[in-house]
């Protein structure tokens, strides 16, 4: 740390206490108040020593920034305040300076945050470690393994909305440098129950809702899914969406994610069509049959479901039909096939859902561990990271509860082992004598739970594989023969008399007392769900698949392989889980995490004390307070202390010379400290009590306020004589500057008489020296006048010498060079023949392309655009440079006619494709209109007299004039108007005298109508409840409709920005003052040759006949 760098410490700014260990008094009340009191202030953590207590705020802090990072990165575990990246940052700066493995525990109840606090500490590992390309590739697939497992692991729940379905434990290994290698990811005890049955309020697993709403339509069609959730069976409606949960994006991440991990296409579709073969065997359905024998057997429905998972999974339907309705028992050399009646038939679907899922779950975390393995098989250093399940009591606990709970008592013992032995190796490292420190040692339930031979697993199983019949009634009977007089097993129907008339106790059930509390666990589906079974004929059916994926997931199935023997149960299984990964924290250093859930309803700023106080006893956080607590409660580095410290003695302020050990005994003995409160250790001083800390504190609190009054009365004397010295020296330079005035005026006065007297004597010198110049001047002409012509005598004789000799030279270089060229032809002809070949083909090539160049030259076609002529390629080899050719000429001919335009003729352009795009194909009347020019100006206002009453009104430049007939509303018959269409408006006026009779701004005009058919009427649609539509719409008839109609929409598109909405209809609406009249137009014969006609049918009706 820098000399000047301001240190900064966990007690600054501290709102309650940070450091529970410092909490005084200790109790739970008080626990709980410090917790609510930073939960309030946005702190959510604190620590417990090293142990970082976390609470869930339920919604984005800004304390996880870029930013942050660097301000925790490479600084001491109590410098700055709690925070997960501080014990993040101290477990890589272990691992990586003192090379110790390293393990993060984080445990909790579901909701408390635990899967986001592992993906903090990821993150802050990944932006601290070393970088490079291969650095970071290897971080990304880290980090991105993380969405494919909670897409497939996680589930919305009643208690949170992205619970882990599952424990996870990963292993990220690093090189000598701190720099990520890979990783090795281990999964606990899925909770596959939940694929077939949710509880109410909760959702099944992420992906099944992802794949429904973020597939394209053809990825579903493939996997013959559709979009509908009620359409499947294993998914619950009730939470099918979460708020704030975008499925449809998140499966587009899960996919990205699996790309960078490095699944292969067909690796993924082959995930997605297993998903969704579970997915669909929900929706198999049975109904019973009897047979001839008296026997009841099953038969599914429809097997249209059926066929499609066959489909997908390529399973013969007859094989997969039959497993479900028959089970094979082999024993010995004998087999026995029995039916399944329609409850057997469920049991045996959503068996093989669970295991085909699960199943492909372990597959997805083993094909990740191929892709994040290290490559390299150096020595590798490891820090583990610890997501799995916490304590969890509910009103129904099962044996999903149990196993878990059984989980959480195996990481209670490791964790209050780790931490004692951690105080004892820091006391002996300290040189401070170690006091045994009394605690609960729940060693005695663990043995009650998994004791080969007396355990609850261990009856469990023995229960299990008992032949006769099997119950939970059975199991439970076994338990209060064998478990009867232990201390922490209660049983309604055990030996023991104390709970014969406990009620709270049901007759099903049997309670443990466990470290966190009692727990009542219901025995009935404990025998089921520790078996775990799967008929044989579903496995081989399973087998049997074209499938590659599903049938690597059933290697049971090859009849190669038949083992009788029975495969372990899943307590078993969890049992042999639990103990290699105690075994695996044992031999790295640990640090833990505690998640807490402020409250139920997954909403921030609600503290629910009851809640808190019920999870701080399970996981056990007083009983560390008071380990920690039971020797000393607080030690610090005796640099940092003595740093904190030492304005409270005269002989340590400012600076101790000293050690920092003397300085720090100066110090607490200058401070009258009792000697049992405080211990000195190698490195660290060691302080009892928190009492005396806080003492400490209060002091320096004090200090620092007389050192402030210290400075603001030096800082004032100081500022007092800084203005004095000011003023003196303003005095000073006053009296200077008159001084030097006053010398400069009698100095000018000098100087300008001995300039003057320098001017003449100047003179006088200069004139005598010019004298003497311009008589040297003359000799030095004479004399180089000599010396010229002597020079270039000298000059020619030696010219005469050198061309005579460079005559010598030339002859002998020219002998040479003939010389030289004759031994180069001799030589040369023992190669000739090797390379004439060669020669001779490029020369050729190059002839050939210059003949065809100049061929080219004569034969270009003409520079008309539609000329599609282009002369024949003359050799093969030419093919593409030929067609390359034609291709360029064409694009500059096209340049070359376009450049000829002028901007009148591309402003017509503009129009004629602004009219093909609004009538081509629309309007009969467009295709004699594309050879008409737009003229615009029909009428020459300008010029005729008649209409100059019309020119003087109108004072903006026309666009458009021309003679239009305007249709009565009354009787249908037609009226000349002169149609004016300006920048701004549209004006109609009488054609005889030039008087305006309507004006429409341009911004009124809404629509304009026409029909499809080959005649010139249109309605100019009026904007409602404007001046101009007082009278109602305007019905016209011109015989320049496509113009007119092209033009007002240019216009108004560029007056309003706004493009004028042109409805090509043969019947629309007009609006007449208040009524509304259809306009019709229908095919008809004429009396007036092929001129349409109007006619009025009735109030509602106008009818338009066109030929």
């Amino acid at each position: 740390m820098a000399k000047m760098e301001v240190k900064t410490s966990l007690l600054d700014d501290m709102i309650g206490v940070g450091d529970m260990v410092l909490l005084e008094p200790l109790n739970e009340d008080s626990f709980i108040n410090n917790l609510k009191k930073r939960f309030d202030h946005n702190e959510v953590y604190t620590y417990i020593g090293s142990v970082v207590i976390s609470i869930n705020p339920y919604r984005s802090l800004p304390i996880y920034t870029p930013e942050k990072v660097e301000e925790y990165r490479n600084r001491n575990f109590y410098e700055l305040s709690p925070h997960i990246f501080a014990l993040s940052d101290e477990a890589y700066r272990s691992l990586r300076d003192q090379d110790k493995d390293q393990c993060i525990l984080i445990t909790g109840e579901s909701g408390a945050g635990k899967t986001e606090a592992s993906k903090l500490v990821m993150s802050y590992v990944a932006a601290v470690c070393g970088k490079g390309a291969e650095v970071n590739q290897v971080k990304e697939q880290l980090l991105q393994s993380n969405p494919v497992l909670e897409a497939f692991g996680n589930a919305k729940t009643v208690r949170n909305d992205n619970s882990s379905r599952f424990g996870k434990y990963m292993d990220i290994e690093f090189d000598f440098k701190g720099d990520p290698l890979g990783g090795v990811i281990s999964n606990y005890l899925l909770e596959k129950s939940r694929v077939v049955k949710q509880p109410r309020g909760e959702r099944n697993f992420h992906i099944f809702y992802q794949i429904l709403s973020g597939a394209s339509e053809e990825f579903l069609c493939k996997l013959k899914l559709e979009r509908d959730f009620s359409r499947y069976n294993y998914l619950g409606l009730d939470s099918a969406r979460v708020n704030g949960v975008d499925d449809a994006s998140n499966f587009r991440t899960v996919r990205n994610a699996m790309q960078i991990v490095g699944f292969m296409d067909h690796e993924t579709q082959s995930v997605f069509e297993v998903v969704a073969a579970v997915l669909k065997l929900g929706n198999i359905e049975f109904k019973p049959e009897s047979r001839a024998n008296g026997l009841d057997e099953s038969k599914i429905k429809d097997k249209n479901e059926l066929k499609e998972i066959c489909e997908l999974t390529g399973i013969d339907q007859s094989v997969l039909e039959r497993a479900f309705s028959f089970r094979t028992v082999e024993a010995k050399q004998e087999k026995v096939s029995t039916t399944l009646n329609v409850a057997q038939a469920y049991y045996a679907r959503d068996a093989l859902a669970k295991n085909l899922y699960s199943r492909l779950f372990s597959w997805l975390v083993t094909r990740i561990n191929e892709s994040i393995k290290a490559q390299t098989k150096v020595r590798k250093k490891v820090m583990g990271v610890l997501d799995i399940y916490g304590f969890e009591i509910f009103e129904d606990n099962s044996f999903e509860q149990f196993i878990i709970n059984y989980c959480n008592e195996k990481l209670q013992q490791i964790f209050i082992e780790l931490t004692l032995k951690e105080e004892q190796e820091e006391y002996i490292r300290e040189g401070i004598e170690w006091t045994h420190i009394e605690y609960f040692n729940n060693a005695i339930i663990c043995d009650l739970i998994e004791n080969n031979q007396t355990g609850i697993l261990a009856m469990l199983d023995e229960e299990c594989l008992r032949p006769g019949t099997v119950t939970d009634e059975t199991f439970l009977e076994k338990l209060n023969q064998v478990c009867a007089t232990h201390q922490h097993f209660e049983s309604r129907m055990s030996k023991c008399s104390r709970f014969l008339n406990d009620t709270s106790l049901p007759h099903s059930c049997f309670r443990i007392q466990h470290y966190a509390g009692k727990v009542m666990y219901q025995v009935e589906g404990f025998v089921d769900k520790n078996n775990d079974l799967l008929y044989r004929d579903l496995s081989q059916a399973m087998w049997k698949a074209n499938h590659s994926l599903i049938k690597a997931l059933f290697p049971e199935g090859n009849p190669a392989k038949i083992n009788l023997k029975r495969p372990p149960t899943a307590g078993s299984q969890f049992k042999a889980s639990v103990a290699t990964l105690m075994k695996n924290l044992q031999t790295k250093n640990p640090n833990y995490i505690r998640c807490i859930k402020p409250n139920d309803k997954k909403a921030a700023h609600i503290f629910n004390e009851a809640l808190v106080c019920h999870q701080i006893r399970y996981l056990g956080l007083l009983e560390n307070v008071r380990v920690r607590r039971a020797g000393y409660a607080f030690r610090q580095p005796y640099e940092p202390c003595l740093e904190r410290y030492k304005m409270l003695c005269k002989q340590t302020w400012p600076h101790w010379r000293g050690p920092a050990r003397a300085g720090v005994e100066v110090l607490f003995n200058e401070l009258g400290i009792p000697e049992e409160e405080f211990s000195f250790g190698r490195s660290k001083i060691f302080i009892r009590n928190p009492r005396t800390l806080f003492k400490l504190e209060d002091l320096r609190k004090q200090r620092l306020e007389d050192l402030a009054t210290l400075i603001e009365k030096i800082y004032r004397g100081w500022k007092c004589r800084t203005r004095f010295l000011l003023m003196k020296k303003c005095q000073v330079v006053i009296a200077s500057w008159y001084r030097r005035y006053s010398q400069q005026k009698k100095y000018q006065k000098i100087k300008s008489s001995a300039i003057t007297v320098q001017s003449y004597i100047r003179g006088w010198k200069a004139r005598k020296l010019l004298r003497e110049l311009k008589h040297l001047k003359r000799c030095n002409e004479a004399a180089t006048v000599i010396a010229a012509y002597w020079h270039g005598t000298q000059a020619r004789r030696e010219l005469r010498r050198l061309k005579d000799e460079a005559r010598n030279k030339h002859a002998i270089a020219v002998i040479w060079a003939f010389w030289l060229g004759y031994k180069v032809r001799r030589e040369y002809r023992k190669f000739f023949r090797a390379n004439a070949g060669r020669k001779i083909y490029e020369f050729t090539l190059q002839r050939l392309m210059q003949k065809y160049f100049l061929e080219m030259k004569n034969k270009m076609p003409s520079l008309s655009p539609i000329d599609k002529n282009w002369p024949a390629r003359p050799y093969l080899f030419l093919d593409s440079t030929h067609k390359e050719l034609k291709r360029i000429f064409h694009l500059w001919r096209c340049k070359k006619y376009r450049d000829q335009f002028t901007d009148q003729q591309k402003l017509i352009y503009e129009e004629k494709l602004e009219a093909s795009e609004l009538f081509k194909d629309k309007k009969a009347l467009y295709p004699a209109s594309v050879g008409q020019p737009f003229q615009g100006a029909y009428l020459e206002i300008s010029e005729n007299p008649k209409y100059k009453k019309l020119k003087d009104a109108v004072d903006e430049k026309i666009i458009i004039a021309e003679v239009v007939n305007k249709i009565n509303r009354a009787n249908g018959k037609a009226a000349s108007r002169i149609f004016l269409l300006t920048k701004n408006n549209v004006l109609l006026a009488d054609q005889k005298s030039g008087t305006i009779k309507s004006e429409v701004p341009l911004g009124d005009v809404t629509k304009v109508s026409m029909s499809s058919q080959n005649d010139g009427f249109f309605a100019v649609h009026l904007k409602e409840g404007s001046e101009a539509a007082s009278k109602g719409d305007f019905l016209l008839s011109s015989d320049h409709l496509i113009e007119m109609a092209t033009k007002l929409y240019r216009t108004t598109l560029s007056q309003t920005k706004q493009k004028l909405n042109i409805e090509i209809s043969d019947e629309f609406l007009v609006q007449f003052k208040q009524d509304k009249v259809c306009v019709k137009f229908i095919q008809g014969s004429q009396k007036n040759g092929n001129i349409p006609t109007c006619k009025r049918k009735n109030n509602r009706l106008l009818e338009v006949a066109v030929p």
